[in-house]
């Protein structure tokens, strides 16, 4: 593994940690060149995917991508951020196991999915953008939609 600070190529593994509920690993080095401390993860990846845009274009799938994408939508709320890493761990796992290509569609409806079990406000959000929402009409329908479902779900043991 490369030093983030020097660049030399030598490191050693000084701790691992399992994350993520198992999906990643979490490994603290050291360099051997300089003597800096830095954090990798490690996970699973089944295989690689290509998303199918909506104008025919193709790319690499990017987990960092949806990541910020659920955290734009889900940011200044209260959602710890090990059940974003989760939603984003799961929606990956999902669509490696779908095959090796995926459309765009089909990732904005999982993470509509996930988002909507996690916080109708970061749902909305999302949806805002996801479904070019262009009139308030389209927001308050989609609201009067979650609101006739009720809010998501408090974890067990926890308070509200």
């Amino acid at each position: 593994m490369r030093c983030p600070f020097c660049g030399d190529q030598d490191s050693q593994v000084k701790d691992s940690r399992s994350s993520e509920d198992g999906a990643a690993i979490r490994r603290r080095r050291q360099c051997e060149g300089c003597g800096a401390r830095f954090t990798t993860f490690e996970r699973v990846q089944l295989r690689d995917l290509v998303v199918i845009k909506k104008d025919g274009s193709r790319e690499a799938f990017d987990r960092a991508k949806l990541a910020r994408a659920i955290g734009f939508a889900s940011a200044k709320r209260d959602i710890p951020s090990e059940k974003i890493e989760r939603l984003v761990s799961s929606i990956q796992r999902q669509l490696e196991t779908s095959g090796d290509e995926v459309r765009a569609e089909q990732i904005g409806e999982r993470v509509m999915e996930g988002l909507k079990t996690l916080d109708h406000v970061a749902y909305i959000r999302f949806a805002s953008i996801y479904r070019d929402f262009s009139e308030a009409s389209d927001f308050a329908e989609i609201a009067g939609e979650v609101g006739e479902e009720g809010e998501p779900a408090p974890e067990p043991g926890k308070l509200l």
